[in-house]
């Protein structure tokens, strides 16, 4: 079994439930025990959330965590089948993963969107490479286009703070200086998808997300329409997927204040963070008693406690 995506997941609602309860009995009772369990945590990429929640998860379960950063500390690696070795590459995908294989129970990868070739991105070629060659499970801990242990840890906080069966969760793109992946946001919508919310997405024309994940959601292009009436706005920039990785916007007027958040329900605010404070989201509204960023960061050790125990324990 892999964590990859929503697809290895058999019931994402019963696994939100299953998270919060296996966070309630590590508070309660103490971490558990898999002795001699071990994983080792991949990076192409940094990390603050995701490394650290991951670690403590795998303490909360007795399980050793690894940690490697391989485009600083290892050989730089080979992905094509069939290549003549003799450039700036010296491993090839199959031998590092072999011995990953052999040292680990499992593995964590962390490799993001190049965002200039747009055929190697959406068919995940190097996180791909793992799930095929390891004969361990592999962890998706942010690949070109999905980010399911964020998605998750989403879902266990809306789950938390919704007042209502069935709350208008609203995902809005907000403006950033610098192209980003539509990893978290592709994942957000395909788990959104899932829940029983109505769920809107709102942004400028041109970033429209690939039509795979936004299934069953709401698109909306007047940002201020969309937050009417809604109980939960996550706010989150990605970069154009028809003009791949291009900033075509960086229009102030989208950014979320507190005039928009006026039009919700009370909303809470949700960010994946790390968040440009007065670019995406004002000091006022991510300092409010509305603001859930927070927990919600929290929640990232719990979405990874039951993955973990899942695949390992």
């Amino acid at each position: 079994m892999n964590f990859c995506s929503i697809d290895d997941v058999d019931d994402p609602q019963s696994w939100v439930d299953e998270a919060i309860a296996l966070k309630n009995e590590i508070e309660t009772y103490g971490p558990h025990v898999y002795t001699g369990k071990s994983i080792c945590l991949l990076f192409f990429n940094p990390s603050l959330r995701t490394r650290l929640s991951m670690q403590k998860a795998a303490f909360n379960l007795g399980i050793q965590s690894f940690i490697f950063n391989l485009n600083q500390e290892g050989w730089q690696l080979e992905f094509e089948d069939g290549t003549v070795m003799n450039g700036y590459t010296s491993e090839h995908i199959k031998e590092a993963a072999g011995v990953l294989s052999s040292y680990f129970d499992a593995i964590g990868v962390r490799s993001f969107a190049s965002l200039s070739n747009q055929e190697d991105d959406y068919s995940e070629k190097v996180f791909n490479q793992f799930v095929k060659h390891c004969s361990i499970p592999v962890i998706n801990m942010e690949s070109a286009t999905l980010h399911p242990l964020q998605s998750l840890a989403d879902m266990i906080t809306i789950k938390e703070f919704a007042k209502v069966d069935k709350p208008k969760v609203v995902l809005s793109w907000a403006p950033h200086p610098k192209a980003l992946p539509q990893a978290v946001a592709n994942s957000f919508s395909q788990w959104a998808s899932h829940m029983d919310f109505d769920f809107v997405i709102t942004h400028p024309e041109g970033y429209d997300l690939h039509p795979e994940f936004v299934k069953g959601a709401t698109l909306e292009y007047d940002q201020r329409k969309a937050f009417e009436g809604a109980d939960f706005i996550y706010a989150k920039n990605w970069s154009s997927y028809t003009d791949y990785g291009q900033v075509l916007s960086q229009d102030k007027k989208w950014i979320v204040d507190q005039q928009k958040m006026k039009l919700t329900n009370q909303a809470k605010f949700m960010h994946c963070l790390p968040v440009r404070r007065n670019v995406i989201v004002t000091d006022e509204v991510i300092d409010s008693d509305d603001s859930i960023v927070m927990q919600q960061a929290a929640h990232r050790v719990t979405s990874a406690n039951l993955v973990l125990r899942k695949l390992i324990g």
